[in-house]
């Protein structure tokens, strides 16, 4: 099964260039048909990974994927599911 993996640690401070990076990530799923992607926010505060499940929950954006799973062994990672 392919899939796309995306680091959010490089630009954790910059919240315009995570919402485009998020959406990136997304359309190009869509777009190559790829089951899932792996997101990296890594654990610190937990801030990055609430923003991240808050920009997946936007409805024209939940309307696109399958499902989002947190990773329940690492804190740090979220898997959303795509069906095409």
């Amino acid at each position: 099964m392919a899939k796309l993996k995306l680091d959010l640690h490089d630009i954790y401070n910059r919240g315009g260039a995570i919402d485009a990076e998020l959406n990136n990530i997304v359309q190009e799923a869509i777009d190559r048909k790829i089951n899932l992607v792996e997101i990296i926010p890594g654990k610190g505060s937990g801030q990055l990974k609430k923003k991240a499940l808050r920009f997946l929950n936007q409805s024209h954006i939940r309307k696109l994927y399958h499902r989002v799973e947190k990773d329940d062994k690492n804190f740090g990672r979220i898997f959303v599911h795509f069906r095409h």
